[in-house]
């Protein structure tokens, strides 16, 4: 039997590396060789055990390999499989679904009564390899790295859908509140569209790197008023669009406080609760809030040429890589908040 090694998170900040065979494909399903995975703030849900943020009973159990934004080389197919081959070089759709309701067939896998969640419900690409539908397989252009395919599927993907939906554009003033992964992506990606870009976070790494993306202005909310600097930076009347990244409360009434009227605001960070006052800050003002989740998969192959066009520099807000072999290490320093977006990499 042929094994790999891979990581589970068994729960309370426990990290372990174990031998386990290497799985094979069945009917519709590759192996893929992973090159590329990264870390993201969902799965210290995993890391610290109880509830999952996403997945059914199988996350809980600590024996799912976790790793929600994969990429790595196709190096067997099962039967039935139709276009991907040995050799391709793919990313891989967190989200698989049953594949013939309403949502999946418009691309919105993750909107499935029955979906299911790679790294949460099956195992992901925190492991020497994995095996994942054809169809969740998503080619990489010749010229984009593992790295960056696999921060499309995720950071930079959301942000995108997130900008796309707003119609960011070089005529708007964008507040982005949480600068860690998903909001870094969100600097790039607003950069790209055009627009004037203010940038909020408590850390002053954080700010240092936004400032590093392009954003045109920071502010430190444990330091400074942010709505009162937003005002003087805007004319008294607020910026255009507002994106909250952090799923910090207080960052979220922010956003609807610091967008005009008329404006619009997206909420990505998730959280459990949060108390707003929809009258003053929505209803009066006409604005538009939207939530926003993971991209539908056809916007993959936009998002990836959207990413080249503009050559948006992807892996600068990666700060930190790990072999598989330093797993307990690269969750800790993730948790402790040494690391920004970390990957785990395969020679």
């Amino acid at each position: 039997m042929t094994t790999m090694r891979a990581v589970i998170l068994p729960g309370n900040k426990e990290v372990q590396v174990i031998d386990k065979p290497r799985p094979v494909p069945g009917d519709g399903q590759v192996l893929v060789r992973m090159r590329a995975s990264a870390i993201c703030r969902s799965d210290m849900s995993l890391y610290y055990g109880g509830k999952p943020l996403v997945g059914g009973e199988a996350a809980k159990t600590g024996r799912i390999v976790p790793g929600h934004e994969p990429a790595g080389d196709v190096v067997e197919i099962g039967p039935g499989v139709r276009g991907v081959m040995p050799g391709d070089r793919v990313a891989v759709y967190l989200a698989i679904g049953c594949g013939h309701c309403r949502y999946c067939l418009s691309g919105y896998l993750s909107l499935c009564s029955e979906w299911k969640c790679v790294g949460f419900d099956v195992d992901g690409g925190n492991a020497d390899y994995m095996v994942v539908p054809a169809q969740n397989c998503l080619k990489l252009p010749d010229e984009m790295s593992y790295e960056t395919g696999a921060l499309l599927l995720d950071n930079m993907g959301t942000q995108y859908h997130a900008q796309k939906t707003l119609e960011v554009s070089g005529n708007d003033t964008v507040a982005i509140y949480g600068l860690g992964p998903m909001g870094s992506a969100g600097v790039l990606i607003a950069k790209a569209r055009g627009a004037r870009v203010i940038a909020i976070d408590v850390l002053e790494s954080r700010l240092e790197m936004a400032k590093e993306l392009g954003a045109d202005v920071t502010i430190n909310s444990a330091k400074e008023n942010v709505l009162e600097v937003i005002s003087n930076l805007t004319h008294g009347e607020g910026v255009d669009k507002a994106i909250d990244a952090s799923g910090n409360p207080s960052a979220q009434n922010m956003a609807l406080d610091s967008v005009r009227k008329m404006g619009s605001v997206a909420l990505i960070g998730e959280t459990s609760s949060t108390t707003i006052n929809p009258s003053e800050q929505m209803i009066r003002k006409l604005l538009k809030v939207y939530g926003i989740w993971i991209h539908p998969i056809w916007m993959y192959e936009e998002i990836a040429q959207f990413v080249l066009d503009h050559k948006i520099p992807v892996d600068r807000y990666i700060t930190h890589r790990f072999s598989i072999e330093q797993a307990a290490d690269a969750f800790r320093m993730f948790d402790e908040r040494i690391t920004d977006k970390a990957v785990f990499v395969w020679d």
